[in-house]
């Protein structure tokens, strides 16, 4: 348990662009996470009149957070290749977006490694709904390096 908040500690984001609560499990191949969407969250006001939705962008940030930049920390921490000094860029995305995601949902993101070679990371991920329905699923690839110092 100590590991997977130390890896959220090391994140490079914090509110109101933190999208990760929780860390539930990690390995050299998966993570998963979840995180709630606050009803009071920034990106609701105008987005939708009648019943705000959590926008697509969103989903993907909140994807890309726990299944490839907490999943790239976790590989570079396991490398001894960094001690937390690290920048990361997302270099592909192809998402696919299935259900609406509303305030007060809980999604849990759950990401399963391609392949992690040269410091990228390539990742399959698919986000669940609190009734464990199919949110959205792609593929996301970034770039995580130590930083130049």
């Amino acid at each position: 348990m100590l590991i997977l908040n130390k890896i959220i500690e090391s994140l490079p984001y914090e509110k109101p662009f933190l999208f990760v609560d929780e860390l539930k499990s990690v390995t050299e191949d998966f993570i998963e996470g979840c995180y709630t969407f606050k009803k009071d969250e920034f990106f609701y006001e105008g987005h939708f009149k009648e019943q705000a939705v959590t926008p697509g962008v969103i989903l993907t940030e909140c994807c890309a957070q726990i299944g490839l930049v907490c999943l790239g920390i976790y590989l570079l921490k396991g490398n001894k290749e960094t001690n937390g000094d690290f920048q990361v860029a997302l270099t592909s995305c192809d998402m696919q977006f299935l259900l609406p995601v509303y305030p007060m949902e809980t999604v849990t993101v759950k990401s399963r490694k391609l392949f992690f070679r040269f410091n990228k990371l390539k990742c399959e991920i698919k986000m669940y709904n609190q009734q464990a329905q199919l949110v959205c699923k792609g593929v996301l690839s970034g770039m995580l390096k130590k930083k130049d110092i």
